[in-house]
């Protein structure tokens, strides 16, 4: 009998005649045993055992390991929706620093000595211009101690007036600096 690519490589037919080998095709059943005590066969089923013994295992280690991870997981959500939470609160705190900073910004200072200079003036003016539509009737009283309290209260707001004044000038010529630290 001539080797045929069959019986290459399947040795273990080799001894089978033609009348056994077309009663393997025609009868599914002795096919099937046939099939079945083959080496290639037998390690093919032993391998599939194995895998699904192994697959076996680790969902056995994963169900055990599953409440754990569900409490990570809640664990887990709880970090992230507090630092989501803080995150924002950073923002707004963020904000907040960048007011209370800028009210110390050496530009914004400078713009409240003017803002406060420009007041002082106005309210030392107001003062004088209520004073000199009241003087007639004051000269007919002819009232000393009035004429000291306007000097006395046109005299401190002129005073701050001038140091602010003098700030503003020191500061407009690069005489002031600011420590930042």
């Amino acid at each position: 009998m001539a080797a045929t690519p069959l019986m290459n490589e399947f040795p273990e037919l080799a001894h089978l005649t033609r009348e056994d080998l077309e009663d393997i095709l025609n009868d599914p059943t002795y096919f099937q045993s046939i099939f079945h005590s083959l080496p290639q066969v037998k390690e093919l089923y032993q391998a599939q055992a194995e895998l699904g013994m192994a697959n076996e295992a680790i969902a056995r280690t994963n169900l055990s390991l599953q409440d754990r991870l569900y409490i990570l997981r809640s664990e887990t959500k709880e970090a992230f929706d507090e630092a989501k939470s803080l995150e924002s609160r950073w923002k707004d705190v963020e904000r907040e620093q960048r007011e209370v900073y800028q009210r110390f910004d050496p530009q914004f200072l400078l713009l409240r000595l003017r803002h406060a200079t420009t007041a002082q003036d106005d309210a030392s003016e107001a003062l004088a211009s209520s004073f000199v539509q009241s003087s007639p009737s004051r000269a007919a009283g002819n009232d000393a101690s009035d004429v000291d309290e306007f000097i006395r209260e046109f005299r401190e707001l002129r005073k701050v007036y001038h140091k602010r004044m003098m700030w503003g000038d020191r500061w407009a010529s690069g005489q002031v600096s600011w420590d930042d630290g």
